[in-house]
């Protein structure tokens, strides 16, 4: 098994609802964002994905969240806009992202930091 990973970063606020403390407030993070695929095999010049493709869709993905209130893209039926929702909003369009490229890899897991060693992680057993 292969592992290829890259990592970003963003800013943006939040606040979570229903939430009983600081965090019901709008405030900011700065997130840091580690996406890793996987792949069983590679492709005919041997790779797993090419790093330059997983870079491009990943700040496509990002950008979407860069510097915005993410409670507008949270909305109430999608859920509050934790580490651990957005780490599956990242993987779930990424994952539509890499499965539209010709290459063997698939998408494994995302890691989110909403601050220093707090970090929350999604991925789906195969």
């Amino acid at each position: 098994m292969y592992e290829v990973f890259t990592e970003t970063h963003f800013s943006s606020a939040h606040r979570l609802r229903n939430y009983n403390g600081a965090c019901e407030f709008l405030h900011g993070h700065n997130w840091q964002v580690k996406i890793t695929t996987r792949s069983r095999e590679l492709d005919k010049i041997g790779l797993s994905i090419d790093f330059k493709i997983l870079k491009n869709h990943m700040k496509d993905v990002t950008d979407r969240l860069d510097h915005v209130d993410l409670n507008t893209i949270f909305t109430e039926e999608i859920g509050n806009p934790s580490a651990e929702n957005i780490a599956k909003y990242i993987f779930d369009e990424m994952d539509a992202l890499i499965k539209a490229e010709d290459t063997p890899a698939f998408m494994y897991r995302v890691d989110v930091w909403e601050t220093p060693g707090n970090c929350a992680s999604y991925f789906e057993e195969n």
